[in-house]
């Protein structure tokens, strides 16, 4: 079993290099597909003005801009990533009241008391240790500050994903698939977990609610399957296969994915978690 340290290591060496990469060569279908998930988080973090908040894997920075437009002028936002790539597109938007930090959310060194929000859109699945990642956030927010995320439910209820892994398994090697203590994109989708981590951490007012929404995976099939397989997932399962098994792989998928096409695109189910917790009025 690996320890906390090697899966930290693990996401940490991921997202800076292969994984960083592959989500910017993705990012218009990767921001299609999320783009109601994002709304829904946003509008239950209720950013407010002046408001010092806190986004937690913010990626190239499309919520940290979101979030600095609520806050406004006298409010700020800072984006904490761990991958530089990422980071570094999302300082090249210059955006007002904003600043960017590549790292560990688990280890980073945050102001103590210092933001009335944290949030996060599918950003916290990825913890080595989650419980010391929640309680070095808690520790940086106010009391009274609110935590508001979107995560993944489990890989069942996600047909987005689990009907093109399932048809492209048969003529791919096994794939490892992480253990229910580690991180990884659907390691927050049972519920019980994420109120354990939380509850240790030392947050209150847990309120867990589930968001179902279709995913628009591409106009039409052909569409999709230009870029299957470009991150995730099936990204990495195609790494070392030889040419003619993923070929055999994408038609399959194709014919999987012929029920969920219509006239306004290729549409199949997301399931998510979104999670909202507070910091005690009496302490931090």
């Amino acid at each position: 079993m690996k320890t906390k340290d090697e899966l930290a290591a693990e996401q940490a060496t991921y997202w800076k290099g292969a994984g960083g990469t592959m989500w910017l060569g993705a990012y218009d279908r990767i921001q299609r597909g999320i783009q109601g998930f994002g709304e829904a988080v946003l509008a239950a973090a209720n950013a407010q003005p002046d408001e010092r908040a806190l986004d937690i894997g913010c990626g190239t920075g499309g919520t940290t801009a979101a979030l600095a437009a609520a806050v406004g002028a006298k409010g700020h936002v800072l984006g904490v990533d761990i991958s530089e790539p990422l980071v570094a597109a999302a300082r090249a938007q210059g955006l007002a009241n904003t600043a960017f930090a590549v790292g560990d959310a688990t280890t980073w060194p945050f102001e103590a008391q210092s933001f009335d929000l944290v949030f996060s859109r599918f950003g916290v699945m990825f913890f080595g240790d989650p419980v010391a990642a929640f309680t070095n956030i808690r520790r940086a927010m106010k009391p009274g500050g609110r935590l508001v995320f979107i995560c993944w439910r489990t890989p069942p209820e996600n047909p987005w994903a689990a009907v093109p892994m399932r048809a492209a398994l048969p003529f791919l090697p096994p794939i490892e698939r992480p253990g229910p203590e580690e991180p990884g994109q659907y390691s927050f989708g049972d519920r019980a977990r994420v109120e354990r981590i939380l509850g240790q951490a030392g947050f209150t007012g847990l309120s867990i609610e589930p968001v179902d929404l279709m995913l628009n995976q591409g106009k039409d099939i052909p569409s999709v399957m230009q870029n299957i397989g470009d991150f995730g997932p099936l990204a990495r399962a195609f790494k070392d296969v030889a040419p003619e098994q993923i070929a055999k792989a994408k038609e399959a998928i194709a014919e999987a994915l012929k029920p969920y096409a219509t006239g306004d695109g290729v549409k199949l189910a997301g399931a998510c978690w979104l999670v909202r917790a507070r910091v005690d009025q009496r302490r931090a």
